[in-house]
């Protein structure tokens, strides 16, 4: 007769991978919309298995080194104003 082993349940155990379920990681908005935007994308892996993750993390984290990015370029130089013209006021 089979003994029974301390902390085995003696219901059936299923060995079915679990499907998708979202972690219900809150995500504070930043105030930058493209940023924000980024980051709600993140969502969307709750909806994914876990093979499926990687290209919504890569796609994040492309978008949001874009942003950074943009942060570190130069601002287009103002445009010069005409110079005026001089006026001889010799008579």
């Amino acid at each position: 007769m089979p003994q029974d082993v301390p902390g085995e349940a003696s219901a059936a155990v299923s060995h079915e991978p679990a499907g998708p379920a979202p972690l219900g990681v809150v995500r504070t908005p930043t105030g930058d919309a493209g940023v924000d935007a980024h980051l709600d994308r993140l969502a969307d892996a709750d909806h994914l298995p876990a093979d499926g993750h990687i290209e919504v993390y890569e796609d994040v984290h492309r978008g949001l080194r874009d942003a950074l990015t943009a942060l570190d370029a130069r601002p287009a130089p103002a445009p010069v104003p005409a110079p005026m013209p001089s006026y001889d006021h010799r008579s």
